[in-house]
């Protein structure tokens, strides 16, 4: 049973492993996709930050040329950012968007803007008036607003990607929380399962009571007592008997019968242990000697009056008792030996009837 929960742990445990960390592997390339998202729609903030200058300097150039104030460095200026829009290059730190429509637009409204600068040349050689340069100013107008909205639909694509990523991302945490969540569950169920396990192991299936695995486990205190103790040996007298003569099913009944009484009796705070096949262990905590022996009258009692019901096979049994109050020093194991010791001298000669006190 404790191999097949190991194994079930362990493919528990395997597949939890790969599923959390392709979770985490997923979750790391998210955000490592998200943060390359985001900062292209930084980037392209930035182009549509500088293409609407270029869109509003343009008319500004184009209102100087008209009334006669020319104006190189503007020129320059719109040159550098639209050559900056078009290659990535330049001092103003634009990027090139990767998007065919965008890339088409910005081409015509710079071929125009060559147009434009030689309309500019000529408004600067005849004056405005014999020039289409009012015209044209219109025209690169909505060219370049064709340019600048077409970058916002760019951008307005990078933050739906995101927040695509977003979601996918709140998913891979919502599923490692789950993860996490089920693992905890998981294991308090197989602690709560071990700890099940380990209660059965010490407990005695056909009685009831602790085995002999947990008697060992209490006699494997080395620690010297320091409270008043008392421990006790029984031996079902003519279980062998029973067993032949009548059925081993009516010999365990005679240890069911007799291991129930005994814990009926016994104080609930105190140990009752099935040490062997007909014997049993009880361990009084805090016992004078008189109460002891009165715990002892009373079980006699409770065996008579059972007796006397009809059954099949009479219990008799044995007993030994040892206490702590007799050693300056001693151990529990010492206890159970010297009332064991007892209990098979008194069996041997005959003289331990259910009626013999403690001594």
């Amino acid at each position: 049973m404790m191999n097949k929960i190991k194994t079930k742990i362990q493919k528990h445990k395997f597949f939890t492993t790969i599923l959390q960390s392709t979770l985490i592997v997923a979750l790391i390339l998210l955000v490592i996709i998200m943060m390359m998202q985001i900062n292209r729609l930084q980037g392209t903030a930035r182009v549509i930050n500088y293409a609407g200058i270029v869109r509003g300097a343009t008319q500004r150039e184009v209102k100087l040329e008209v009334t006669g104030n020319a104006n190189n460095e503007l020129i320059q200026y719109l040159d550098d950012i639209l050559n900056g829009l078009k290659y990535e290059n330049g001092n103003y730190d634009l990027i090139r968007l990767e998007d065919a429509d965008y890339q088409q637009k910005l081409s015509r409204q710079i071929d125009y803007w060559e147009l434009l600068k030689k309309e500019i040349q000529k408004v600067r050689s005849v004056g405005y008036r014999d020039t289409d340069i009012v015209e044209m100013s219109e025209a690169y107008f909505k060219l370049a607003d064709e340019t600048v909205s077409s970058a916002e639909v760019y951008s307005e694509k990078i933050a739906k990607i995101l927040r695509v990523l977003e979601i996918f991302s709140a998913v891979i945490m919502a599923g490692l929380i789950l993860l996490i969540i089920e693992q905890y569950i998981y294991a308090m169920n197989i602690a709560k399962k071990n700890k099940i396990l380990e209660k059965k192991a010490y407990i005695d299936l056909h009685t009831g009571l602790p085995n002999k695995s947990k008697c060992e486990e209490l006699l494997h205190n080395v620690e010297f007592i320091q409270d008043s103790l008392a421990c006790i040996m029984f031996d079902l007298n003519n279980l062998k008997k029973a067993n032949d003569t009548m059925g081993h099913s009516v010999g365990d009944q005679l240890i069911l019968n007799f291991s129930r009484i005994l814990r009926n009796v016994i104080p609930a705070k105190d140990f009752v242990g099935r040490y062997g096949g007909d014997e049993f262990m009880v361990v009084l905590y805090g016992k004078s000697r008189s109460q002891a022996e009165q715990i002892m009258e009373d079980l006699q009692e409770e065996i008579e009056h059972f007796n006397q019901c009809g059954n099949n096979f009479p219990i008799s049994y044995a007993y030994g008792c040892a206490f702590s109050s007799d050693y300056t020093e001693c151990t529990l194991r010492t206890l159970l030996d010297n009332a064991d010791s007892q209990m098979y001298y008194n069996k041997r000669k005959g003289k331990l009837g259910n009626n013999q006190a403690c001594t």
